[in-house]
Parts: structure tokens; C-alpha cells; sequence
């Protein structure tokens, strides 16, 4: 009986240990991509502002975290990023500067397909067997 009990409990480590790790997995993905989008928002001239004060903070609670919203400042448009889980922070810029970050998500999305698909070109061409001295010199370094 004590056998089967220290199976149980042997079981229940291993499966919490799992549990554990998918998590710090998780986690460190999302990290990952909050520093990634953080990059992005200063490559196009977004202003980061932190809440320093208690009153910013709780301001900056109640926004919708990791969305854009439109807000207008003295009579001007402003797009507006909070974060707290990074940074306990908001990103600011004007129009331009969301539409620089948007043309440089599409470019990084676009770099990315085009690296993994050059990786899946490069994983699917074997290898094959030729007799290169028919093709000649191919200059200085041949």
C-alpha cells in the first residue's frame, strides 16, 4: 500500500514539474515578445513614459494593456501603448509614428516568412551527387 502511495505522489511531482516549466516556457515567450514590440515602438519614434507616481500607475492600470488606442492631447491625435507588465509604462506617439511602427511590423513579418522559408528550402533540398569538375572554373576561389 505505501508503494502505490509513493507512486501517487511521485506522479503528481512529475506532472507539477511539467506544469511548471510549460509555464516558465510561456512566460518567457510572452517576455520575449513584449521586449520585441518594445524595440519596434522606439524604432518609430513612440515616447516612452513611466508611471513613476502613484496616481500614473493607476492611471496606467486602467487602460487596456498591449493595445493601441487613439487619444486625443491638447486638440492632437495620439496613439497610446501601456504596458504595465513590462515596464509600468505607456508608449506615446503621434500618427506617424504608429504608421512606422505598423510598416515595420509588416517588414518584420515579412523577414520572418521569408527566413522560414529559406530554413524549410534549405531542410528540404538533399544533397546531390555531381560532378562539378564539368562545370569548369567558377572563378579565383574554385
Amino acid at each position: 500500500m505505501k508503494m502505490k502511495n509513493k507512486g501517487g505522489w511521485l506522479r503528481l511531482i512529475v506532472v507539477l514539474t511539467c506544469l511548471g516549466l510549460l509555464l516558465l516556457g510561456c512566460a518567457a515567450k510572452h517576455a520575449q515578445k513584449a521586449m520585441q514590440t518594445e524595440r519596434l515602438l522606439h524604432a518609430a519614434g513612440f515616447q516612452m513614459k513611466l508611471a513613476d507616481t502613484p496616481e500614473k500607475l493607476i492611471q496606467v492600470k486602467a487602460l487596456q494593456q498591449r493595445k493601441f488606442f487613439l487619444h486625443t492631447h491638447e486638440g492632437k491625435p495620439y496613439y497610446v501603448y501601456a504596458d504595465v507588465a513590462s515596464c509600468n509604462c505607456i508608449y506615446v506617439g503621434p500618427p506617424e509614428a504608429y504608421q512606422r511602427y505598423v510598416d515595420l511590423r509588416v517588414q518584420q513579418g515579412a523577414a520572418e516568412g521569408q527566413a522560414k522559408a529559406a530554413r524549410a528550402e534549405q531542410a528540404a533540398a538533399a544533397p546531390v551527387p555531381m560532378n562539378w569538375t564539368v562545370w569548369g572554373s567558377w572563378g579565383p576561389w574554385w
